[in-house]
Formats: C-alpha cells, sequence, structure tokens
C-alpha cells in the first residue's frame, strides 16, 4: 500500500506543504522499491539527508543496514580505506585487516552525502562498484562483491564541477539515474513560519520553558529574509532565540539582530523600506567613482587648457587623440550617471539642493585640484631624475619617460628647467 505524503512527513518529521517539496518526497516513495541509484540535489542545510531514510525504510533492504557516509569529512588518503576497507599492512598503521562500510553494508543502502567531494581515485572505485557491484580492498588484488543500493547527496552545482575536472562524468549518470531536488528555503515562503513555529515548539520542550512567539512584524521579516543557510540557519535562530531571550514574545527589531547581514539578504521588496542612512552609502560610493576619476580628469582639463590657448606646439600622435577622445568619452559619463544618482537620491529621500551631497561634490573638485598640484610635483620630479640620469640629453631622457623628445621639450620650459 502506498504512503500518502502527509503521512510521510509525520513519520520523518518533514515541515512544510510546498508543492516542490512534496513532488520530491513523491518521487523518493515511488522510487523506494527498486534498486535504482538516486542523487538527491540541493543547496547546504535544506534537509536532503531525510530524503536517503525515506528511500530506505519504504524499501525491501530496510530490515538490514543504512550507512550514511560524510564524503567531505575523510581525508582524502583514508577515504578508499574507509569505503572500501584495507589488508593489513597495506599502509603504516594498518596492523590488521578491516572492512569498508561496502562490505558491512551488503544487502542494505548506503547515502554518499556530499559525494562531490570524493577524489577522483575514488571515484573511479565508486563508479565500479555502481557498474558490477565489485571492490578491491587497499592494499589488496582480490576482488569482492557486494550487492548495496547507493544514494548520494551534493550541494555542487554538477555540470560546473564535471566542466571544471572536479567530478567524472560517467560517475554522474550512473548516480543519477533518479535525481530528487530539494528547493532552497526562500523559495518555500508560506513554510518558514511553520518551521520556525515547530522549532520553538521542541526547543520549549527541550530546555522546559515557555515557547517564543513572533509578532507580526516580525513574522514577515521572517518571510522575506533570504535564509542563506535554509532549514539549518533558521533552526539555528530559533533555538537562540529560545535560550537567550527572557522576553517570549519576539520583536522584529529583536528577531532582525538575529539574522547575519541583514540588508544584504533581503528582497527588493524589504529594500524599498530603506531611510536617507541608506542612500547615504550610495553616495559614497558616488563619491569614489569621481575620486577614482579625477586623474583622467585632471589630465583632460590639462590638455584642454593648451588648447584654450592656442599653444600649437602641443604634438598629438594616433595614440594621444584616441586617448583624448576616451577622456572626453568618460568626462561626460560620469558627470552624467553622477547628475542621475544625485537626482534620484533627492527624489528618494527629498533633500533641497544645498543638500550635503553636492557639498561634498565642490569638496571633490577641490581635492582634486590639490591633488593636481601633487601629480606636477611627481612629473616635475620624474623628468629632473631621468635627466640627472642621461646627463642631460634630453632624447635618451624622453625615450625613459615613454615620451617624445618634443613633448619633453615642452614640460621643460612649462617647468622653467635651466639646464
Amino acid at each position: 500500500m502506498e504512503l500518502s505524503t502527509q503521512t510521510i512527513k509525520q513519520r520523518f518529521e518533514i515541515i512544510g506543504n510546498d508543492p516542490l517539496l512534496n513532488r520530491a518526497i513523491e518521487k523518493a516513495v515511488r522510487v523506494s522499491p527498486t534498486d535504482i541509484s538516486v542523487l538527491v540535489t540541493g543547496e547546504s542545510g535544506v534537509g536532503k539527508e531525510s530524503f536517503p531514510k525515506i528511500i530506505h525504510q519504504l524499501s525491501h533492504r530496510k530490515h538490514n543496514k543504512y550507512i550514511a557516509v560524510n564524503c567531505g569529512a575523510i581525508p582524502e588518503g583514508t577515504i578508499d580505506s574507509e569505503l572500501f576497507g584495507h589488508e593489513k599492512g597495506a599502509f603504516t598503521g594498518a596492523t590488521n585487516s578491516r572492512k569498508g562500510y561496502f562490505e558491512v553494508a551488503d544487502g542494505g543502502t548506503i547515502f554518499l552525502d556530499e559525494v562531490g567531494e570524493l577524489p577522483l581515485t575514488t571515484q573511479v572505485r565508486l563508479l565500479r562498484v555502481l557498474e558490477n557491484g565489485e571492490f578491491i580492498k587497499v592494499g589488496s588484488s582480490e576482488v569482492h562483491k557486494t550487492n548495496v543500493r547507493i544514494v548520494a547527496a551534493t550541494n555542487l552545482i554538477m555540470d560546473s564541477a564535471i566542466h571544471k575536472g572536479k567530478f567524472r562524468e560517467d560517475l554522474y549518470y550512473r548516480l543519477s539515474t533518479v535525481e530528487i531536488k530539494i528547493p532552497p528555503l526562500r523559495n518555500r515562503k508560506e513554510d518558514i513560519h511553520l518551521l520556525f513555529r515547530k522549532f520553538a515548539s521542541d526547543f520549549a520542550k527541550k530546555y522546559n520553558m515557555p515557547t517564543v512567539r513572533l509578532d507580526d512584524n516580525a513574522q514577515k521579516l521572517l518571510t522575506l529574509y533570504s535564509w542563506n543557510g535554509n532549514v539549518r540557519q533558521l533552526r539555528n535562530v530559533a533555538e537562540q532565540l529560545s535560550v537567550l531571550e527572557e522576553k517570549r514574545n519576539i520583536s522584529v527589531s529583536l528577531l532582525q539582530s538575529y539574522l547575519p547581514d541583514f540588508n544584504s539578504n533581503l528582497p527588493t521588496v524589504l529594500n524599498k523600506q530603506k531611510d536617507s542612512s541608506d542612500f547615504s552609502n550610495e553616495r559614497e560610493i558616488l563619491y569614489k567613482i569621481l575620486f577614482d576619476m579625477k586623474k583622467d580628469l585632471n589630465d583632460l582639463k590639462k590638455i584642454t587648457q593648451h588648447l584654450n590657448n592656442n599653444d600649437r606646439s602641443v604634438d598629438f600622435n594616433n595614440e594621444e587623440v584616441s586617448g583624448l577622445e576616451k577622456l572626453y568619452d568618460s568626462k561626460n559619463e560620469v558627470e552624467s550617471k553622477a547628475s542621475e544618482l544625485i537626482e534620484i537620491n533627492k527624489n528618494k529621500i527629498g533633500f533641497e539642493k544645498t543638500a550635503p551631497v553636492e557639498d561634498k561634490y565642490h569638496f571633490a573638485e577641490e581635492i582634486s585640484e590639490e591633488e593636481t598640484l601633487s601629480i606636477q610635483d611627481k612629473e616635475l620630479e620624474l623628468i629632473i631624475k631621468a635627466l640627472e640620469r642621461n646627463k642631460g640629453k634630453r632624447k635618451a631622457a624622453a625615450t625613459e619617460l615613454g615620451i617624445s623628445e618634443r613633448t619633453l621639450y615642452r614640460k621643460i620650459k612649462q617647468h622653467d628647467l635651466e639646464l
């Protein structure tokens, strides 16, 4: 008799009514009577470990062993021994022969968690087990047979891991005869508060204290938060609130203090509620862009100053003309973006034309003027040193500085250098 999805949830303590979650449970139930290998995928903390248990408990292997192996927690040098066993003397410290998990779990189920972390050499051994049920112990040449069902799980994007050469493509297709995808918590909006209430109730019983409850605004925040750590992170927050807070009614401000990277983890909907302090961060980014562009703009000012003075001694080659065009384009683009962002921020937070953002912009221009003087001083210093090193020979000095001799002559006159 096939069990209902609700019955499975109650039996394995799975909370939620999300359609994608229900579909994953249905797939696990349908595949369990077979011996097909299964790959469970999903982000870290979504609860992948529950599905191998469902598959094993509903299969004909349920009376045999179920072994869960965290492949990412076993050192690379010993993982082959852990999985396939070893003979006495196979390596330093191997004082006795040892059975591996595949031999111990013969007739049962092995759950390989974080299978994407397996070394490539171990992947080759695992592929042989999947193909014909054979394996060889470390330090032995004898072939052993095993009849195990393999259920694996990973939080990696397998296509990317295969493309980077970290995971064998043939092994992936062997493991993923059936793939069960577990949705992240942020895509299960309706389930988030249900899960929190379940965790809060469990911890209240565990620590013998009243259950914590969220007010309406805190419930909304709980739903809007992105939960990068998924169900595991939500459980941790519920436990911290249960243990650390004396008040049993949790406000939105209190809940916020338990959510790391609060602002960056909220979707756009909540970010629309930002106040003027949030927009100040945007302005700071704008100022940084302006400061980063000041050197190019200063160079542009010097060139245009010569042009305005009808200084025909300026020698422009094709590269310099192209560079001048780029500087004009950069200047226009930055000024356009600056004006646009300033106007947007004005409209959003309602400050007048005399708001600090314009004061800071003028301040940026003053700093730019000061730094122009500094650049001229550095330029003069470099020219003097180049001339000294080349004993006053302008052609050699110009070559060292990477400019034309005519440009060097003009700069010597500009700085009133006496040679």
